[in-house]
C-alpha cells in the first residue's frame, strides 16, 4: 500500500491518521496491517524505529470497534479483549501514548499494568469494563492469579518488543499468559531482532504464525555513515569530553554497558561541572522514570545509560547517541544504533555515525 487510506481501517481511525499527517506507512506497517485484518497471527521483526507499534495497533482497534459496532459492546467488568504485553514501564507507557489519540476517535478503553506501579493503582486500573490491556508480564500475571483480571475474552494478544523481555522468568510469564487466553485468540510477535528469547517464544506460541521481517530487519539502517578517531592509550574521557564540547540541538544519550560503568561516567561528569542523569537498571523506579522524564522535556540535556535505554523508547529530543563501551552483542549495538547521530567508543576507536530513520509514516532525519 503506498498509502493508509488504501488500508480497510474503519474511518474513525482513517480520520486521525489523516489528522496527525501519517500518509505513506512504513514497510512494517504495510506488511503488518493487512495480515493483522485478516485475522492471522503473526512474527514481525523490523529494524528499531519503523513503527511498530502502529502496525499492531490499528488492526487491534479496527477489530474491536468492529465488534462493538456489530452489537458485541464489552460489558464484563476487568476482562479485556486484546492485550499488550510490553519489557518495561516505560515501554507501556510509550505504547498507550500511541494508541491515545485513535481511542479519542473510537471511543475504546485502554489500561495499563506495569511494573514499578503500587498494586493498588493496578487493581484501579482494571476495574470495570474496558478493551485493550498494555501490561508488564510480571504485573499481569499476578493480578490473573489473584483473579483481579480475566483472560477469557482475550481476542488478541500482542508482545511488543520481545527480544528486550531479558527477565529469566519472562518465558515462563508468556506461558502462563497465554495459556488463560482462548486457544484460538489471535497473536502477534513483534521484535527488532530474533534473540534465543524470541526464537524460542517463537518455538512454543508462534509455530503456525506467518513470519514478517523488513528489509532492514537486524540491520543498521542503509543512510548509516561512520568515521573512525583513534583514542590515544586508551584515554577514553578525555575524548568524551572533547565529543561533548561539540554541541548538539538536542540531547545526548550515552551508552556503558554495566551499572557500575554507568555510575562511575556519571560521577566523572559530574566533577567536571557536566550535569547529567542517569537510566539504568537496579535503581529506585521513581528516580529512573523522573530522570528519563527530565531528558525527554529536554530539562537535563545528557544522559548516561545501559541497555535499558536501548529498549524501544522514542525520545525525540535526542541528536546524539554516544556508545561510551561497545556492547558484547551486536543485536544491542542495532538497538543503540537505531535511529540517532552515534558516537561509538572502545579501547581503540571512536566511530561517528549519523543515520535517519522513519517513524510512523514519516521519513525523519535528526542531527
Amino acid at each position: 500500500m503506498s498509502s493508509f487510506s488504501s488500508f480497510k481501517l474503519l474511518p474513525s481511525l482513517q480520520a486521525t491518521l489523516k489528522e496527525k499527517n501519517f500518509s505513506a506507512p512504513t514497510e512494517i506497517q504495510n506488511k503488518a496491517i493487512p495480515a493483522l485484518l485478516e485475522g492471522k497471527s503473526i512474527v514481525g521483526v523490523s529494524e528499531t524505529g519503523s513503527g511498530k507499534t502502529l502496525a499492531y495497533a490499528l488492526p487491534l482497534l479496527h477489530m474491536l470497534k468492529t465488534l462493538e459496532n456489530g452489537g458485541d459492546a464489552i460489558e464484563a467488568d476487568s476482562q479485556p479483549r486484546a492485550a499488550v504485553i510490553v519489557p518495561t514501564r516505560e515501554l507501556g507507557e510509550q505504547v498507550s501514548k500511541v494508541f491515545k489519540p485513535f481511542t479519542h476517535t473510537t471511543r475504546l478503553r485502554v489500561r495499563t499494568v506495569l511494573g514499578g506501579t503500587a498494586l493498588d493503582v493496578a487493581k484501579r486500573n482494571v476495574n470495570g469494563p474496558f478493551e485493550i490491556l498494555v501490561a508488564t508480564p510480571g504485573r499481569l500475571v499476578q493480578l490473573i492469579e489473584r483473579d483481579l483480571v480475566k483472560m477469557g475474552d482475550i481476542r488478541v494478544l500482542i508482545f511488543d518488543e520481545a527480544d528486550q523481555m531479558l527477565d529469566q522468568s519472562f518465558l515462563s510469564e508468556a506461558m502462563a499468559i497465554e495459556d488463560h487466553c482462548p486457544k484460538d485468540c489471535q497473536k502477534g510477535l513483534f521484535s527488532a531482532t530474533v534473540s534465543p528469547v524470541v526464537q524460542e517464544l517463537m518455538n512454543k506460541l508462534f509455530g503456525g504464525a506467518q513470519v514478517i521481517r523488513s528489509a532492514g530487519s537486524q540491520k543498521l539502517v542503509p543512510t548509516l555513515k561512520t568515521v573512525n578517531k583513534t583514542v590515544v592509550d586508551g584515554k577514553r574521557f578525555p575524548l568524551m569530553q572533547k565529543i561533548l564540547s561539540e554541541k548538539v540541538k538536542g540531547g545526548t544519550l550515552v551508552f556503558t554497558n554495566t551499572r557500575q560503568q554507568c555510575d562511575t561516567l556519571a560521577e566523572l561528569l559530574k566533577d567536571k561541572g557536566i550535569k547529567c542523569l542517569i537510566y539504568r537498571g537496579e535503581m529506585d523506579k521513581i528516580e529512573r522514570r523522573s530522570n528519563l522524564k527530565a531528558f525527554r522535556d529536554g530539562k537535563v540535556d545528557l544522559l548516561i545509560a545501559t541497555d535499558l535505554g536501548s529498549r524501544g523508547l522514542d525520545i525525540e529530543h535526542v541528536d546524539r547517541v554516544i556508545n561510551y563501551h561497545l556492547p558484547k552483542e551486536m543485536e544491542n549495538y542495532v538497538h543503540r544504533a537505531g535511529r540517532y547521530y552515534f558516537i561509538v567508543a572502545d579501547s581503540e576507536t571512536f566511530v561517528a555515525v549519523k543515520i535517519g530513520f522513519a517513524v510512523a509514516g514519516l521519513k525523519r532525519s535528526i542531527y
